[in-house]
Parts: structure tokens; C-alpha cells; sequence
């Protein structure tokens, strides 16, 4: 088994090799996931990105790779670098203690389109239908209306990432997402594997992830690229 610490150095690789594998399209040793589901890529050889990149452009129309410290190399006169997001990865040291005082919902099949509609909402851009099959989905609902969610995206056997933390613009700083990310994390230690996310540097959110228990440990980076 690959050390925990070694798989977050690379966590879209490991996904794609063990939990989320039925999701994987392969060029060469450079490995995607499936379009319909997530475009992030990742890779250990930047030699072979670019031909890869061509390769998975037949599929769709843009994509990430995720990387902590290389740098893809790219066919310039087929593909572009639309931007460059400088993250960073987050793993819990210890959960502090949350009082859940929302009624927390795992969210079924039937909210894919209430999911999909606030993402998109509060964060346009990225997500897609499919992304909901990567993990579990929690909610608040608040009048009958979703207005507040987490998600779980790529994992393997030792861990788990906690994404999709979005809240309608009506109701922030009523600390819903804070219980969100607290259950959601709750329910990974459940199935023993260690909680990690991802964000931009910089994110105003981090002092909150920070007072949650997780702790700063790499810089993890998207470079997203655009077919020309």
C-alpha cells in the first residue's frame, strides 16, 4: 500500500488508482478523470502531458492538472493556459469540537439538479452532474429550499476530500457551512481515512478550516487549459 503521505502528494493519481478507478481515462501514463465527471488530470512524467492533453481535448473543451510542484508541459498550438490557481491542500490534525444544531441531510440522486444549481450559483464554472458520483453529498434546507452544502470528491483508501462547500448568497454567516464541514468530516473519520481539502491561497475561508482542526501541508496547484 502506498504511505498516506506519498498519495496526497498526488491525490488526483491515487484517486483515480483505487477508490474513484472506474472513473479513469488513461494516454500513456497520464491519467484523467472521465469528462462527464470531473476534468482534473494528473501525472508523474510532464514529457507525456502533452500528448496527452490532445489526446483527452477530443472529449471535452478544457481541463485541470493538478500538481504540487511540476509543470505540465503543453502542445501550444493546440491548447492554452487559461489560468494558473495557486491552492494549497489542508489535512486535519484534530476535529474540534462542533455543536450541530442544523438538521444535516445526505442528499440523494433525486437533488443532483438542487446541487448542481447552487454550485453553480455561487461558484460558475467547473462542476458537472457527474461530479455528484465522486462521493457523498450533505445539505441544509431551509423553507423546503437547498441553501447550504459539502461534498465529498476524490479519495482513495486513506483518504478522503472534503469539496463543494457552498452556501446560497441569503444565508451566510449563520454557520451552516461550518456544521457542514464539521459533519462531513465527522463522517470520513467514520470510515477511518484521513479528511483533507483543497482551496485558494489566500481563501478567506482558511482560518475557519484552521479553527476546524486542519492544518496547512502543501502547496496543490490547477493549472487550467483550454482547447484553442
Amino acid at each position: 500500500m502506498i504511505a498516506l503521505e506519498e498519495q496526497l502528494k498526488n491525490p488526483v493519481w491515487y484517486s483515480l488508482n483505487e477508490t474513484h478507478k472506474k472513473f479513469v481515462e488513461e494516454y500513456d501514463g497520464v491519467q484523467f478523470y472521465k469528462p462527464e465527471v470531473c476534468t482534473f488530470g494528473s501525472f508523474f512524467d510532464e514529457t507525456k502531458t502533452a500528448k496527452a492533453s490532445n489526446q483527452y481535448l477530443k472529449t471535452t473543451d478544457h481541463f485541470f492538472f493538478v500538481s504540487e510542484n511540476q509543470t505540465p508541459i503543453i502542445d501550444d498550438d493546440k491548447v492554452f493556459l487559461e489560468k494558473k490557481i495557486d491552492g494549497c491542500q489542508m489535512v486535519l490534525n484534530k476535529l474540534t469540537d462542533v455543536e450541530i444544531s442544523e438538521d444535516i441531510v445526505l442528499l440523494g440522486h433525486e437533488f443532483i439538479d438542487e446541487i448542481y444549481d447552487l454550485i453553480w450559483l455561487v461558484m460558475p464554472g467547473y462542476y458537472r452532474k457527474g461530479t455528484y458520483e465522486m462521493g457523498k453529498y450533505f445539505g441544509i434546507f431551509k423553507y423546503g429550499k437547498l441553501v447550504s452544502i459539502t461534498g465529498q470528491r476524490m479519495q482513495t483508501n486513506q483518504f478522503i476530500e472534503v469539496s463543494a462547500v457552498v452556501t446560497h448568497p441569503e444565508y451566510t454567516r449563520k454557520g451552516l457551512a461550518k456544521q457542514l464541514i464539521a459533519h462531513t468530516t465527522k463522517e470520513i473519520l467514520k470510515e477511518n481515512k484521513t479528511p483533507i481539502l483543497h482551496t485558494n491561497k489566500g481563501n478567506l475561508a482558511i482560518p475557519l478550516y484552521e479553527k476546524l482542526g486542519f492544518e496547512l501541508t502543501r502547496d496543490m496547484n490547477w493549472w487550467l487549459y483550454r482547447i484553442k
